[in-house]
């Protein structure tokens, strides 16, 4: 079997769930290269919009921010931060966001904003960025992070970007314009899904050699469990030439085969 390292094992499985056509929002880091995989891979008409304002650039490999030139080559438009989120987002355009955080919840709230109390926090993070228009306003969310313990808490200590809140029904209250999104967490452990019915989130696949008690042993809370959960497919050899010789091949976010 092809070797592969855990973080293209995520950037693989994340693309999956970007389809041909979506208009996607993209940022900084592990989200960039996976939304770069899905347009060269499965999703050659996926439109390719940068949180900063490029819409539907020819990425030159590999752009290390949203800011970097090789993210605005030969874009359709080059615009800002306003077009991006006031005139792609905020009018309902964008099929796909990532989101990142120091924690998700058992809603699938994420945290990027403070650890502890928000007056006198232990650890104060940026903030939100664009973090929250994206989750307030996509109709789909995916998350990529490593599996931890202390990312995985019951609650988070602050909601930066909301999930489904404190339910099934917690985004409707909230008066949010996307009230049910599909919302997935990929990890280096499992791949969760949002359970609409329960606002709650679900182990659906299991990354291969990986079992649901190690997944609870580094999860804080209970995850609801699918009836049937699958093994997450590795990547395949053309995948991983795709990845590592199109994608990333000075390997600045993926350092190669573990």
């Amino acid at each position: 079997m092809t070797e592969y390292a855990l973080d293209e094992l995520m950037v693989v499985e994340a693309s999956r769930h970007i389809e041909d056509g979506n208009i996607v929002m993209v940022g900084t880091g592990l989200p960039m290269v996976a939304s770069l995989f899905a347009l060269k891979s499965h999703a050659p008409n996926m439109c390719y919009v940068v949180e900063t304002g490029p819409v539907a650039p020819e990425v030159i490999p590999t752009p290390t921010s949203v800011s970097d030139p090789r993210v605005m080559y030969r874009a359709v438009r080059f615009g800002s931060l306003l077009d991006a989120l006031g005139g792609v987002l905020q009018r309902g355009l964008a099929d796909v966001a990532f989101l990142g955080g120091a924690q998700i919840d058992q809603f699938a709230n994420v945290n990027s904003t403070v650890i502890g109390d928000y007056d006198r926090p232990k650890v104060r993070f940026p903030g939100s960025g664009g973090a929250n228009d994206l989750a307030s306003h996509a109709k789909k969310i995916l998350i990529i992070t490593r599996h931890e313990k202390r990312r995985f808490p019951e609650r988070c200590d602050f909601i930066t970007s909301p999930g489904y809140i404190d339910g099934p029904q917690g985004r409707k209250n909230a008066g949010l314009p996307q009230p049910y999104p599909d919302i997935s967490v990929i990890t280096d452990l499992t791949v969760m899904s949002i359970d609409k019915s329960k606002g709650r989130l679900r182990v659906d696949k299991l990354m291969p050699g990986v079992s649901l008690d190690q997944v609870r042993e580094n999860t804080l809370f209970e995850p609801l469990v699918a009836p049937e959960v699958v093994t997450v497919d590795p990547p395949t050899r053309a995948e991983l030439r795709i990845l590592r010789d199109e994608v990333d091949p000075d390997g600045t976010y993926l350092k190669g085969r573990e």
